[in-house]
């Protein structure tokens, strides 16, 4: 069956970078649409960005230039690079898995997603 694990998350300072990571299992990354999604307390989920096969990428405006979301194929993982985080970025963070290749929808639609991680929590403190 699919599984998604994240890592990477933890507390950091404004300004701040962290990388996050989601293996993936019996799940092949290359091949699909896959996306980092948010929550933070009190919050609807919420999109962060997206990429396809062949590799285009979709951004929420809120993180777009900050946050670079790239696979390694070879390792079957995704990544969530952020820079320059803000306090606003704290959330849990989750990653998303598609049997699309293409984002229908981008960032903004969740629906296309099948399969979701447990979730990594980044705080980000001023």
């Amino acid at each position: 069956q699919v599984q998604l694990v994240e890592s990477g998350g933890g507390s950091v300072q404004a300004g701040g970078s962290l990388r996050l990571s989601c293996a993936a299992s019996a799940y092949t990354v290359s091949s699909y649409c896959m996306g980092w999604f948010r929550q933070a307390p009190g919050k609807e989920r919420e999109g962060v960005a997206v990429i396809d096969n062949p590799g285009g990428t979709s951004y929420a405006s809120s993180v777009k230039g900050r946050f670079t979301i790239s696979r390694d194929n070879a390792k079957n993982t995704l990544y969530l690079q952020m820079n320059s985080l803000k306090p606003e970025d704290t959330a849990m963070y989750y990653c998303a898995a598609a049997l699309f290749s293409t984002c229908w929808g981008g960032y903004r639609s969740q629906r296309q997603f099948a399969y979701w991680g447990q979730g990594t929590q980044v705080t980000v403190s001023s």
